[in-house]
């Protein structure tokens, strides 16, 4: 069973996808192939290098992951073309990711983007579960994390909305309350994935 697993920056999808791999979910995580096919001697890295420049580096070679964000978040066009760099190999790994999963698991592909990626990202899933809070939540949350008040919002307004993630939505995690509440739906959630 393949599940797309989304919400929007700061609502918890993390928690919800550590859950889900805690009651035997295989859990693949398209932040960690975004990080891994950046990383020196991938062709990715040198693709964004040519087209932001050397200063997207730290001086031993890696990815200045956070000035790159500084300049894609500000910029539509800067964003889109990072896109068209890491998101087709993200989708490549992925996709490899899932074929070897046992055929028999319930893989949950944690993908912070699904709904931006459009129709054809939308479909192959068995389920589509959405990890919603409110914005207000969010913002606090990635406050919390060290983020400025005006990057956090530049952020949240990068991705899609809230109407847009729950209109594709199978099933709804509501992750504006506490742990003990979340983990209740994640084992509803669970349930539902096995008697289905």
């Amino acid at each position: 069973m393949k599940i797309g697993l989304t919400g929007g920056i700061g609502s918890g999808k993390s928690t919800v996808a550590q859950l889900l791999a805690d009651r035997g979910a295989v859990v693949i995580d398209a932040d960690a192939i975004a990080r891994e096919i950046v990383k020196p001697g991938e062709t990715a890295l040198a693709e964004i290098v040519n087209t932001f420049g050397p200063e997207v580096l730290l001086p031993d070679g890696t990815l200045d992951r956070a000035g790159l964000a500084a300049v894609v978040f500000a910029d539509e066009d800067a964003r889109a073309r990072l896109d068209a760099i890491t998101h087709p190999r993200i989708a490549e790994r992925g996709a490899e990711l899932i074929a070897a999963a046992p055929v028999d698991a319930v893989v949950v592909y944690d993908m912070p983007l699904l709904v931006e990626q459009g129709a054809q990202a939308l479909r192959g899933w068995d389920r589509i579960v959405v990890v919603d809070a409110p914005d207000d939540v969010r913002l606090s949350r990635l406050i919390q994390r060290g983020l400025s008040p005006d990057d956090a919002r530049r952020r949240m307004v990068a991705q899609a909305s809230r109407e847009e993630r729950l209109a594709v939505a199978d099933d709804v995690i509501d992750n504006g309350t506490d742990l003990a509440g979340l983990e209740a739906q994640v084992n509803e959630l669970w349930s539902r994935l096995h008697l289905g």
